[in-house]
């Protein structure tokens, strides 16, 4: 796709590309060039030469985000390409290299590293077909406990024991595959292949089974920690998490939807968040917090203040936060480091305009990305708002998705972005002449769709052509109705729709039987 190739590259990739021949000859390949040849196979999709290099890597470390990403020979990443063939292939040659039978002394490889594989939307592998992190996750925990059964079973090469490779991988655990990782990982001390878990995320899955796994992880490692849907946890779990567990490495949290609800508060949840506060502040390296659709009104600086480190990331979406809050935030010290930041869901122009518009100056020179969905910006906001953005110069994406914003009103806001020199991403909101007069925001989801489509297509091309005409091809534009793509998510639609049905189905039981009783 016009990436420029080496002479060497290019030697590579028609090496590879007769599979049986690179099989029989890798025996007599320098040492050097395996990294060479591992690219040029995964482009080129070669699964059984993938297999092999892996099986007979003779370096070593093997760190799939530096082997993918740019090189001297082929400037393209390929990280991005969870192609299945292609990790399939090289998980069950890292398996293959513990069970076979060449020379101990010939075995140097000590790291795998995983963790740079990036998941998108749009693959360009041939097969179509990918892997996600959920997928490599039950992978290899199959291919670990696999290896346990060979090693046991046969009289395979006696030095295979004595190999020991820390695998190090972004951890995906939901209840389908919840019980194999956790072998996998109670099995880790017998198993030459060595799980360690740098970043954990869990979806769909019984608050018991959490606490049990991510003790398993080795917590003292981990770097990013994700709860996310279907877990149900609550503040009074959250302090029981920080005082039984220590994070000493961790940069990222996300925390589940209503983990903090500070209208039903008593004496002793103040408390319990002050510790909550005090704990987060023990973690040092930490850089990075989500705790969207929690209620915390008035308590964000209880929380926030203990931090020794300055956030670069903050997720407050749809938080209740009032005045003091946004108070706390334009004035704290995280205001000048901040480079992601998601304010959906407050009304920002009539409750603390003045605030907002401090807090967007003070994280001006490093902020890159900035959501403001739903939080009623209308036509006659705009003008203040392009003030706002003005100084944000290393702004790379804007999204404001579910503003009352007319056609004339967006076209206004395009014409100034376009003079931002580092966007590349907009997600913009459907034109509120494009919907039937009466209509309320935030738009309620049976009428999200109830929209003339003809009129925005109208829209969108006008506003694709102020970014042409700007000679701004390179800013995406869209409007995703239902919410920016997420990968994990798509990997475990299934799942979670399966899970949403049975817990309707239960609330409905539930219901019926009190209704029975009431008869």
């Amino acid at each position: 796709r016009g990436t420029m190739k080496s002479l060497r590259f290019i030697s590579a990739e028609a090496f590879v590309s007769n599979a049986e021949f690179a099989r029989k000859s890798l025996s007599s390949v320098a040492h050097n060039l395996f990294p060479l040849l591992f690219k040029a196979s995964y482009l080129l999709e070669q699964g059984e030469v993938i297999h092999d290099l892996v099986e007979n890597w003779p370096l070593v470390d093997f760190n799939m985000g530096k082997l993918l990403g740019t090189t001297v020979d082929y400037q393209e990443d390929l990280s991005h390409r969870t192609c299945s063939v292609c990790l399939e292939s090289c998980l069950t040659g890292l398996r293959d290299y513990v069970l076979n039978r060449a020379s101990p002394y010939v075995k140097r490889l000590k790291v795998v590293d995983l963790t740079g594989m990036k998941d998108v939307e749009v693959q360009f592998c041939e097969c179509k077909k990918t892997m996600g992190r959920w997928g490599r996750t039950k992978l290899l925990s199959k291919l670990c406990l696999e290896l346990l059964v060979y090693l046991q079973q046969t009289e395979c090469n006696p030095g295979a024991s004595e190999i020991s490779i820390d695998v190090l991988i972004d951890l995906f655990v939901t209840e389908r595959n919840y019980e194999l990782v956790v072998q996998a990982l109670l099995k880790k001390c017998y198993c030459p292949l060595k799980i360690c878990c740098m970043a954990f995320r869990s979806d769909n899955l019984a608050l018991q089974k959490f606490f049990f796994i991510i003790k398993l992880t080795d917590p003292s490692l981990l770097r990013k920690l994700e709860i996310v849907h279907n877990v149900r946890l609550e503040m009074e779990h959250l302090e029981i998490l920080f005082n039984s567990i220590h994070f000493p490495l961790l940069t990222s949290l996300t925390l589940p939807a209503r983990t903090f609800n500070v209208r039903r508060f008593t004496a002793t949840d103040e408390r319990m968040l002050t510790n909550i506060g005090e704990k987060m502040g023990e973690m040092t390296q930490l850089t990075e917090l989500s705790m969207s659709f929690s209620i915390l009104t008035g308590r964000l600086q209880k929380l926030l203040s203990p931090l020794k480190t300055p956030l670069k990331m903050l997720d407050v979406s749809n938080c209740s936060l009032n005045r003091a809050d946004m108070a706390y935030l334009a004035n704290s010290f995280h205001a000048n480091h901040l480079e992601a930041l998601d304010l959906s869901g407050h009304n920002l122009p009539d409750l603390y305009p003045s605030i907002f518009f401090k807090l967007l100056s003070h994280s001006s020179s490093v902020l890159r990305s900035l959501t403001l969905e739903d939080c009623n910006i209308q036509d006659t906001h705009v003008t203040m708002l392009i003030l706002g953005l003005s100084p944000c110069q290393k702004l790379q994406e804007f999204k404001f998705l579910g503003n009352p914003l007319s056609s004339q009103a967006l076209k206004h806001l395009f014409t100034f972005l376009c003079e931002l020199p580092k966007l590349k991403n907009v997600e913009f909101p459907v034109p509120r002449d494009c919907y039937p007069i009466g209509t309320t925001y935030p738009v309620d989801d049976a009428s999200l769709c109830r929209f003339d489509h003809q009129k925005y297509e109208s829209v969108a091309k006008e506003l694709n052509l102020i970014l042409l005409q700007a000679n701004r091809e390179d800013v995406k534009a869209s409007t995703p109705l239902f919410g920016s793509y997420d990968a994990i998510v798509q990997e475990t639609n299934n799942e979670l729709g399966a899970y949403l049905i049975k817990t309707f189905k239960e609330t409905l039981e539930k219901f019926t039987t009190s209704l029975n009783k009431m008869g």
